[in-house]
């Protein structure tokens, strides 16, 4: 049974990658043909029966070693990818930091791209005009706001597509390891920003390898290991178990 007070619910959540494998000669190919014999198919399982909540306003950070479906999770709850079964529910609003700036047409200006990807994230056109100012501020591009993205350093980029995402107001923000755009002080208006957030009752779900960013960030930490949930707790706690143990 859903419950209101969450902001997001996974309910055994599995997702299967199916990957082709054809042949790479012509031989090859022929071969099977003349055998009958379909190309081989491989399935991966990237995780396997998960279940979770998040209550509204929490912070859960997400650790695990690589290939272990922290960014397949992540890509679940942003819609990009469908489960192969189970059931996630996602309410509000949704901004997603995952490849700052992925989205971006390069012949598009600064301020032709951030219209681009407002629309994309639910921001209307009127609302973007009352932002704009704010985003590119934010982003410290202001000078080169009508300049082709193409121009722009990849530094530049991740400041703008990270501006972009929350100046969009999000009830959910998912952030996959972007927190370390920029310099110094720019990570610091990022930092600044999500404790904004956070103190606005903004959910947040963050996955990242830094200990220290995750530990800095989240209320709560799920371990994803061997693509099921290994730990579930305080950020303290389950940061110290896994580190324990030399992932």
């Amino acid at each position: 049974m859903t419950n209101h007070q969450n902001a997001i619910e996974v309910e055994n959540l599995t997702k299967v990658f199916r990957v082709l494998h054809r042949e790479r000669s012509v031989k090859g190919a022929a071969l099977k043909w003349l055998r009958f014999r379909l190309p081989h198919r491989e399935e991966f399982v990237a995780l396997h029966d998960i279940s979770f909540s998040v209550p509204r306003g929490q912070t859960v950070g997400v650790i695990g070693r690589n290939g272990s479906g922290k960014s397949t999770l992540l890509s679940l709850l942003s819609r990009i990818y469908r489960p192969t079964a189970g059931r996630i529910t996602v309410k509000g609003r949704i901004a997603t930091l995952l490849e700052l700036g992925a989205g971006f047409h390069p012949e598009f200006t600064g301020v032709e791209n951030v219209f681009l990807n407002g629309v994309i994230l639910g921001i209307s056109h009127a609302e973007l005009e009352n932002r704009l100012p704010s985003i590119m501020e934010f982003a410290e591009i202001s000078e080169f706001q009508d300049t082709p993205v193409k121009h722009y350093s990849m530094g530049m980029t991740a400041r703008l597509g990270f501006s972009v995402a929350v100046h969009a107001q999000p009830d959910v923000l998912l952030v996959d390891e972007v927190l370390a755009v920029g310099d110094g002080p720019f990570q610091e208006k990022c930092y600044a920003k999500i404790e904004e957030f956070k103190a606005k009752g903004v959910t947040i779900f963050f996955v990242s390898h830094d200990m220290r960013a995750i530990q800095r960030v989240s209320d709560r930490v799920l371990w994803i290991d061997n693509h099921i949930i290994r730990a579930d707790g305080p950020a303290a706690e389950v940061i110290r178990d896994y580190e324990a143990v030399g992932a």
